[in-house]
């Protein structure tokens, strides 16, 4: 969920990638569900695996609940967010688990800092 906010609502500023220590084989129904509520589709969402190379290619990390299994690396930037996890949970419960996973990706995307613009391609005369 908070990868799907984050492409959503970052503009394309941010290149988001997800993946998970141990991934799951589907995104849970429910969740998908509350999400497509917020008109954002999981459906070609498919779980993957945290390799060293996702976390060396970061500037943030960001676990929810696999802080200890993620691999470190010195200079990564790693923010370990305490979430309840929806799967197997109640619509209702799944939404107010969307609400606080989409605050927590509105604060990060005001903490990330913003690119500077390209410069203008030098004049060719």
């Amino acid at each position: 969920m908070a990868g799907a906010y984050l492409t959503a609502l970052c503009e394309g500023r941010v290149d988001v990638r997800t993946a998970g220590a141990e991934p799951a084989d589907d995104v849970d129904p429910v969740v998908g569900l509350v999400m497509a509520e917020e008109g954002i589709d999981l459906g070609a969402v498919r779980p993957g695996a945290l390799s060293a190379a996702d976390v060396l290619a970061s500037d943030v990390v960001i676990t929810v609940g696999g802080a200890d299994v993620c691999p470190y690396f010195h200079g990564v930037r790693y923010q370990d967010w305490e979430l309840e996890d929806p799967v197997g949970q109640d619509v209702e419960r799944v939404r107010t688990i969307r609400e606080v996973i989409r605050r927590r990706v509105e604060g990060l995307l005001t903490d990330l800092p913003t690119p500077a613009p390209s410069a203008p391609p030098p004049d060719a005369a």
